[in-house]
């Protein structure tokens, strides 16, 4: 249930990326949760491809290089936090992501990683 303050500030937002409310302690455990998930190379590719169109591990192994297996287990670990969906076509399992903030997370961190990579100038 929002508070008086949350429904307050919520008008305010003009974007999805705009937060006005100062975050609780529940709030930045699931961030950090979520955080943490990102923090690994490999389900960040994953989350990246998913970002972009749903895939099988077949699919999904053959564009990272990783093993199946790493590959199997890393969605498992995606799947038990939420952050992944699956939906089954035939014998397939078909992934894809949770939804559009976790996408705009991913490949806004990459736009950032792209700035430091090339040394392109930070935006204001």
């Amino acid at each position: 249930m929002a508070s008086k303050r949350d429904a307050q500030a919520l008008p305010a937002a003009r974007s999805s990326l705009a937060h006005p409310v100062e975050p609780d302690p529940a709030r930045l455990d699931a961030a950090t949760a979520t955080f943490r998930m990102l923090s690994d190379p490999t389900r960040l590719h994953i989350l990246w491809i998913l970002a972009n169109a749903e895939a099988d591990v077949t699919a999904l192994t053959e564009a990272c290089g990783a093993s199946r297996t790493a590959v199997s287990q890393h969605l498992a670990k995606l799947r038990f936090t939420g952050l992944v969906d699956t939906r089954r076509d035939g014998r397939r399992i078909i992934y894809s992501i949770r939804d559009g903030h976790l996408s705009r997370l991913i490949r806004e961190g990459l736009n950032h990683a792209d700035h430091i990579v090339t040394g392109e100038p930070a935006h204001e």
